[in-house]
C-alpha cells in the first residue's frame, strides 16, 4: 500500500533486494483489505519517523 503519508512514516523501509519501498507492518488478508477499502483520511498504522532516523536509513 502507498499513500500521501508513506514517505514519511517509521514502517515504511527499503529492500535492496527487490529495489523497492514496502511497509514494515505485517499485515494478514483480512487487515489489508480493511485498510485499502477504507474510508479514512489516514493509515492506522503511520507512525512519524523523524528527520534524523530517516536520513540515517537513506
Amino acid at each position: 500500500m502507498i499513500c500521501n503519508e508513506c514517505e514519511t512514516c517509521w514502517n515504511y523501509d527499503y529492500d535492496e533486494e527487490y529495489d523497492e519501498y514496502y511497509c514494515l507492518m505485517d499485515l494478514d488478508e483480512d487487515e489489508t483489505y480493511r485498510l485499502l477499502s477504507s474510508n479514512k483520511p489516514h493509515c492506522p498504522y503511520y507512525r512519524q519517523g523523524d528527520e534524523h532516523y530517516l536520513a540515517r536509513r537513506q
